[in-house]
């Protein structure tokens, strides 16, 4: 499904960027739950919390190159069920993924410009949006979206940001305590990473700012059951449907 798979690419596309930042360093301030452990462990310790964590809330915005935003907000799990909503020029898309159907309800302008190239397009829009148009999901559709191993691979692909960090004392964020670890890369930009000092490592937040693409993602809700619900049938479509009988007309 052509609306599904811009989705989705856009979502990695923004999720790369508010990256999983890494490690390194040899700062020696830092929470006592971190006591003889350098920035690089921690950071190393955070990353492999996050990925076997049952399920999280990812809840950010990254400026993409043309000076928009993209906001992300999605609850996702191991099981690859997920539900949320994501934001950009001017466009808002719900998703939801269960029981290996994707559902993903735009509005008019997202539906615009997901099928500006699909012949009979201006026939489709007002029959899909703000409804929830359904497609059974392969993984090519889920991954970095509702594919929660997959989106942490992500955020964590450019492995040379892990290089350089330092520990910048302790905060809170939205009320767990948390050490800071950031890094200030040649161009001006500077990193941060925020791994709780209570309970499991997880991350908490990551930060840039200072750079081309500023971003901010807050992660929560880690081990909290994501059950979307499916959709009516009086709210439900299918595209491919719609399309094959758009041609045909």
């Amino acid at each position: 499904m052509h609306g599904s798979r811009v989705l989705t690419l856009t979502a990695v596309t923004g999720m790369s960027l508010l990256g999983l930042v890494g490690c390194g360093g040899d700062g020696d301030s830092g929470d006592e739950a971190f006591k003889g452990k350098s920035a690089d462990r921690i950071a190393a310790d955070a990353v492999k919390a996050t990925e076997q964590a049952d399920s999280m809330h990812v809840k950010g915005t990254v400026q993409q190159s043309g000076g928009e935003d993209l906001s992300v907000d999605l609850a996702v799990d191991q099981r690859k069920n997920c539900d949320g909503t994501i934001r950009t020029a001017g466009t808002t898309a719900d998703v939801r993924h269960l029981d290996g159907t994707l559902y993903l309800r735009g509005d008019e302008k997202y539906w615009q410009a997901a099928l500006k190239e699909q012949p009979g397009a201006a026939k489709i829009v007002p029959k899909v949006k703000d409804k929830w148009v359904r497609t059974p999901a392969d993984d090519s559709m889920t991954q970095g979206l509702c594919d929660k191993q997959g989106l942490v691979a992500s955020m964590d692909e450019d492995k040379s940001e892990r290089k350089g960090m330092k520990k910048a004392g302790t905060t809170s964020v939205d009320g767990k305590d948390a050490i800071k670890l950031t890094k200030k890369k040649a161009g001006g930009e500077t990193l941060a990473l925020y791994v709780a000092t209570e309970g499991k490592p997880y991350i908490l937040r990551t930060t840039s700012s200072g750079g081309d693409n500023p971003n901010t993602a807050t992660f929560t809700d880690y081990g909290k059951a994501v059950e979307p619900q499916k959709p009516s049938a009086d709210e439900t479509v299918d595209l491919k449907a719609l399309a094959a009988s758009s041609q045909r007309t």
